[in-house]
C-alpha cells in the first residue's frame, strides 16, 4: 500500500435529513361529509451511518468527499398515510474506524466487525399528524406537527490498523524486510531512518492453510510519546493490534536497553498497551557468529525471544509458530 493510497485520518461534514411535517386533513368521502382526523406523520430524516467493511484498508475513499447528506423524509398524507423515511447515507469504513466528535475530539464509537452499522449522526423526526392531537374535548384538532430539522455537524474518522500481530522497533530494525519475507506485501526497504511512513499490512501464511495479519509499524524513536519522529500518529496504530512483536537488531550496542526504550514510550503513550502479549526478535542475526549469539543470550530482557534472519531464513518458521502460540 503506497504511502499516497494510505489515508488514516479524515474530516466529514455530516448533514442528515429533515423529518417530513405531520399533516393536518380530515375523512372525507361520498357518506362521510365531516369524519374525524386522519392526517398521517411526517418520515423520518434519513441517518449518516458507518459500516464496517473487512475489505478496506484505508479511508481513502473519502479523502476527496468532505459533505455527506442524507435524504429527507416525506410529508404525511391524509388517510393516516404516514410520508415515507429519508433515505440513509451509509459510508462504507474499514474496521478498526474510530469516529469522534470534531469540535470536542469525543469519541462516538468504533466500528471492529465487517457489516456492522452504527448511527453517526441521526436524521430528524418526522412531526405528527392531526389524527395524534385528537381528544375527548378536541375532537377535530387542527393542529400538525412540523418535521424536525436535520443536523449538520462535522465529524473526524480515524482508523486504527486491526492486525493480529504489530512489530514494534526503531527505524531499520528489519520490520520491513521480516513483513516482505513472510507474507505477500512488498513495503519499501531501503538502509536509512524512517523508510517506512504508513503501516503495511501482510497475511501470513501458517500450516493447515491457517493464517494471521502482520501489521509493519513505522519505526519509534525515543521521544515518540511526545510527537518527536513520526510521534503519536503511528503509535496510535499499535493499540488495534493484538499481540505485539519486538524487534531489535543483534547488532545492537545495547539490547536490553533499547527493548526498555521501546517499553517507555508505549507506556507513557498508553498503559494499556503493556497488557498485550509481547514476544522478542533478534534480527540480522546472519551478522554475527554463533559466539556471539550465545553471549547475547546471557543478557537478554525476560521475554520469549527468537534470533532470526529475514536475509538468510534463520528460525523464520520458529519465529511463525512462537507468533501462532501468542496470538491463539
Amino acid at each position: 500500500m503506497s504511502e499516497s493510497n494510505f489515508v488514516d485520518y479524515v474530516k466529514i461534514c455530516c448533514r442528515t435529513g429533515k423529518g417530513g411535517s405531520g399533516a393536518m386533513h380530515f375523512h372525507r368521502d361520498k357518506n362521510t361529509a365531516m369524519g374525524g382526523p386522519d392526517g398521517g406523520n411526517g418520515g423520518r430524516g434519513g441517518n449518516i451511518i458507518l459500516k464496517g467493511n473487512s475489505n478496506l484498508w484505508t479511508l481513502l475513499h473519502l479523502k476527496f468527499r468532505k459533505h455527506i447528506m442524507a435524504e429527507s423524509g416525506a410529508r404525511g398524507e391524509g388517510g393516516l398515510r404516514s410520508g415515507k423515511d429519508g433515505k440513509d447515507k451509509i459510508i462504507e469504513v474499514p474496521l478498526g474506524t474510530v469516529a469522534r466528535d470534531f469540535e470536542t475530539g469525543e469519541i462516538v464509537f468504533e466500528i471492529t466487525e465487517n457489516n456492522e452499522e452504527k448511527i453517526i449522526l441521526k436524521g430528524g423526526r418526522g412531526g405528527l399528524g392531526n389524527h395524534n392531537f385528537k381528544t375527548s374535548t378536541n375532537q377535530t384538532p387542527r393542529r400538525s406537527q412540523p418535521g424536525e430539522d436535520g443536523k449538520e455537524e462535522w465529524k473526524v474518522l480515524e482508523l486504527k490498523i486491526l492486525a493480529d500481530v504489530g512489530l514494534v522497533g526503531f527505524p531499520n530494525a528489519g520490520k520491513s524486510t521480516l513483513l516482505s519475507v513472510v507474507s505477500a506485501a512488498k513495503p519499501e526497504i531501503a538502509d536509512y531512518p524512517f523508510t517506512t511512513l504508513v503501516p503495511n499490512l501482510g497475511i501470513v501464511e501458517y500450516r493447515n492453510f491457517q493464517s494471521f495479519v502482520m501489521a509493519d509499524i513505522p519505526g519509534i524513536i525515543e521521544g515518540a510519546s511526545e510527537g518527536k519522529g513520526l510521534g503519536t500518529r503511528f503509535l496510535k496504530h499499535i493499540e488495534r493490534n493484538a499481540s505485539l512483536l519486538f524487534m531489535i537488531p543483534a547488532t545492537s550496542d545495547d539490547i536490553k536497553k533499547e527493548y526498555t526504550i521501546l517499553l517507555n514510550e508505549l507506556k507513557k503513550y498508553n498503559k494499556e498497551l503493556l497488557d498485550k502479549k509481547r514476544l522478542l526478535a533478534i534480527t540480522k542475526c546472519d551478522l554475527i557468529s554463533e559466539e556471539q549469539i550465545a553471549v547475547l543470550k546471557k543478557n537478554l530482557p525476560k521475554i520469549p525471544h527468537a534470533f532470526i534472519s529475514s536475509a538468510t531464513g534463520l528460525a523464520i518458521d520458529k519465529l511463525k509458530d512462537k507468533l501462532w502460540e501468542l496470538i491463539n
